[in-house]
């Protein structure tokens, strides 16, 4: 049992109303009818002591909740989206606050209950009478840290739920129950119904998650992405087995989201799911350099090699200091984090600019590649000011300049 956990129904209650009063959305209470209650994850969080950035609100009302949505929206003058006209499902945004006010679907608030995804998302909180309803026992999974779902139904309504397992190991450190397990292993497929937007958000959240570590062994462990062969020649590592404490917290939120990706996805999957350029390229460089050193002593690459590995892995190289030996780790990100060494920061002492003035020399592939040999040269210190890199980008266009007759 967590040591934080509210388990006491009016201490639960005390907190709520606490936080209704702090967060200041208690100016909505007398808009809504009789028989409306909060529901799902802010109540989750509530009770399990959670800080989020964000405050998302699910209120569900008898009756009418677009019309209720309009008028909490223009007595708080704040915007209101409608999510879904024909079922009812309004969004107001205040400040930092989503409130999500929906129609109650079913004949009775437990029908309701039982439908959502989770029963640690179907404890519900009655305005009018100040009490929890909790028919699912979302409570004891609480306490338990279990991810239990009512109905497998539940989850095939809407396949992303399945994906969401994942996120709440990777947020909330929980486990998932057995038969919830076996049934993504049989349903894994269907998560390819749904829009691939919304299965890269939730991708996202599980490799910034603070326990991402497990949920990302875990979808390795039940190949949720990937065809039977996909994990057999590929890059990736025994997360269990590095030490993650050679980065400080800004590296691992920083860097370790990029290494987790890689861990799960490959690039045509990156592609199918719309990540973005850059990171696919990214991800690309970390393949490229990986297979590349796979057979190879990285203490016997040539200088070019070496250099361009450096130039291209730049910006995010701590992604990629897990996929060097272990005895050199330290010392490569404590030379990444010197931003003074022009070996892991590669940089020139000459600018294009300078070099068409002065040596007159054109746009073109010629002085790409003199930018790049003096930025080498640079890098391993066979440069120390302007005047020895001019000397030697006019040793460098003399030997390579093209000759004329």
């Amino acid at each position: 049992m967590k040591s934080n956990i509210l388990t006491d129904h009016t201490l639960i209650i005390e907190e709520l109303e606490t936080s209704i009063k702090f967060h200041n959305w208690s100016s909505i209470l007398p808009f809504l009818p009789k028989g409306s209650y909060l529901v799902g994850g802010y109540i989750r969080d509530i009770i399990l002591g959670r800080v989020t950035e964000g405050v998302d609100i699910d209120i569900v009302v008898p009756f009418n909740a677009i019309e209720i949505g309009k008028k909490i929206s223009n007595n708080i003058q704040s915007k209101l989206i409608i999510l879904d006209q024909k079922r009812e499902v309004v969004r107001i945004i205040f400040d930092h606050i989503y409130i999500d006010i929906a129609n109650q679907v079913s004949s009775t608030i437990e029908g309701d209950l039982s439908s959502r995804d989770f029963s640690i998302n179907s404890i519900a909180f009655f305005f009018d009478k100040k009490c929890l309803f909790d028919p699912m026992n979302g409570l004891k999974d609480l306490e338990l840290s279990l991810l239990r779902t009512h109905s497998e139904i539940n989850l095939l309504n809407d396949p992303l739920r399945i994906l969401r397992c994942f996120r709440f190991v990777s947020e909330l450190n929980f486990k998932i129950d057995q038969n919830l397990t076996s049934f993504i292993k049989k349903n894994k497929e269907k998560l390819w119904l749904v829009a691939k937007e919304r299965i890269n958000y939730e991708i996202h959240k599980i490799v910034s998650g603070a326990n991402a570590i497990d949920a990302i062994t875990l979808i390795k462990k039940l190949n949720i992405f990937a065809s039977d062969n996909f994990y057999k020649d590929s890059l990736f590592l025994d997360l269990k087995k590095i030490n993650y404490a050679e980065f400080n917290q800004e590296e691992k939120d920083k860097f370790l989201p990029l290494f987790y990706i890689s861990q799960i996805l490959d690039v045509v999957t990156l592609e199918k799911l719309k990540f973005s350029k850059a990171e696919i390229a990214k991800i690309n460089l970390l393949r490229k350099w990986y297979f590349f050193l796979k057979n190879k002593d990285i203490e016997q690459l040539n200088e070019l090699n070496r250099f361009t590995l450096h130039q291209e892995l730049e910006t995010f190289l701590p992604s990629f200091i897990f996929y060097l030996p272990q005895n050199i780790r330290f010392d490569w990100l404590e030379r990444w984090r010197d931003k003074e060494d022009k070996l892991f920061h590669p940089s020139n002492l000459l600018n294009g600019d300078v070099i068409k003035k002065d040596l007159e020399i054109e746009d073109g592939p010629l002085l790409g590649e003199l930018l790049q040999y003096l930025s080498k040269e640079l890098a391993y210190k066979r440069l120390n000011n302007f005047d020895e890199a001019i000397y030697k980008a006019k040793q460098w266009i003399e030997q390579n300049a093209p000759k004329c007759d």
